[in-house]
């Protein structure tokens, strides 16, 4: 069987500032940053130090039953709990309360107070524990969107994904895999929406999945006090090695009237790029009214050009992006 091709992602020690801009940001890849400083939060946020700060505030949580967590077919529920008693729940591995069963997993993802309309920010929703967490100074202020809080049981794995900005991911306790695959590989993640249909990544299937082998996988562990780089638009897929404390932060890459004012979360895609989603789609349902054969030939005329004025060359300089229709998935 082919195998996926795998590549570590660069990790930087002493980075600030300075050294983010200049040799971190502008290759758009992903990267590990070690070392900088997170505040006092990696050495207090214990399971009673959290318990202790965030009380008895209701938070929203999901809980599975199995430990691969996927949104398409929603394998979870949605309950709600006291943040003190979360946090008991999502450190045990065996369970005496419990909603579903006694090995059943937690992962909070915070919300902004009005989750309509108000982006997450861990000021807002937990005061106490922000004060321990020192947000890295490596954008400007204006750029900032967000600020989300992550919790997740051990062995907890989350759906790959992207997102249209860029973010750092601050591990701040527990160890945590990362798998990253670039934008430029999204023929072969079988895309719903923003999200992956390929559940298992260690072990695909690759019958229903033939072209996921195609992308190229690189691979992460943080450990506590790490950071992240996550460019935007590239897809992540997260794996819990322990009981693990993290904080995301946002922020805009584009300007911001590229995004949707209306997206508390920063996962729709910017304004330019739906618009053209949505004149694609009335191109294609144009396309219908002709018989089969001239469908398909003007539709490959059409993938022609959009590839001619979109396509980039590839990350690795010596490839370039591929051409062949055969590369679009099932």
């Amino acid at each position: 069987m082919e195998l996926q091709e795998k590549i570590a992602v660069p990790i930087f020690t002493e980075v600030d500032r300075e050294v983010f801009l200049k040799e971190v940001y502008p290759g758009r890849r992903p990267a590990v940053l070690r070392g900088v400083d997170l505040g006092p939060c990696v050495e207090r946020w214990t399971v009673e130090y959290l318990g202790m700060k965030g009380g008895e505030r209701e938070v929203k949580i999901h809980v599975s039953t199995v430990t691969q967590m996927d949104f398409l077919h929603k394998n979870f529920v949605y309950k709600t709990l006291p943040f003190n008693e979360f946090v008991r729940r999502a450190s045990e591995v065996k369970h005496s309360d419990f909603f579903l069963c006694e090995d059943e997993s937690y992962y909070l993802r915070s919300l902004g107070e009005d989750v309509r309309k108000e982006p997450a920010e861990l000021s807002k929703q937990f005061p106490d524990l922000a004060e321990d967490f020192h947000i890295p100074q490596f954008f400007e202020s204006d750029q900032f969107f967000s600020s989300v809080f992550r919790i997740s049981s051990c062995g907890l794995q989350l759906w790959t994904h992207y997102d249209v900005m860029d973010n750092l991911l601050a591990q701040v306790t527990g160890r945590k895999r990362v798998v990253l695959y670039s934008p430029q590989d999204a023929l072969h993640l079988y895309l719903n929406g923003d999200k992956s249909e390929v559940l298992d990544i260690d072990a695909p299937d690759l019958k229903q999945f033939p072209e996921f082998v195609k992308a190229r996988r690189y691979d992460c562990v943080l450990e506590p006090g790490d950071l992240l780089f996550i460019p935007a638009l590239w897809f992540h897929n997260t794996l819990a090695l322990h009981f693990g404390v993290g904080v995301n932060i946002f922020w805009r890459h584009l300007s911001a009237d590229s995004y949707d004012k209306k997206d508390p979360y920063g996962n729709k895609d910017p304004v330019a790029a739906a618009r053209a989603l949505q004149t694609l789609e009335r191109g294609l349902h144009a396309l219908d009214e002709l018989p089969a054969e001239y469908r398909d030939f003007y539709g490959r005329r059409m993938v022609q050009r959009i590839q001619k004025r979109t396509y980039c060359h590839s990350l690795d300089s010596e490839t370039t992006i591929p051409r062949s229709l055969s590369n679009k998935p099932g």
